[in-house]
């Protein structure tokens, strides 16, 4: 945590925008981000769903460089709407 007493208040954090003295920086790739919660900060970071764009904070579906939040969303982006297939596990990345 930052506690440089001239900094209080003054950061906010990029994603709920809220500013206090208990903001914390994360550095990825060379660039700074500012966060007031783990939350926010898994947020900002989370990959979504390529199918219905829901956060994933856990394990996801992978198949091939596409990752879905469940096997329903990955067979419902992955099938053509005339052809009803199941995703076994073999077929995903676990």
């Amino acid at each position: 945590m930052i506690k440089d007493k001239n900094l209080q208040g003054s950061l906010q954090c990029e994603v709920c925008g809220k500013k206090n003295d208990r903001c914390f920086e994360v550095r990825l790739g060379g660039e700074k981000h500012v966060f007031d919660s783990f939350e926010c900060a898994m947020r900002a970071f989370a990959p979504h769903c390529a199918n219905c764009g829901r956060e994933l904070l856990g394990h996801g579906v992978v198949l091939g460089d596409t990752i879905y939040c469940s096997y329903a969303c990955a067979n419902g982006a992955y099938a053509p709407e005339y052809e009803h297939r199941i995703i076994i596990n073999e077929r995903a990345d676990l």
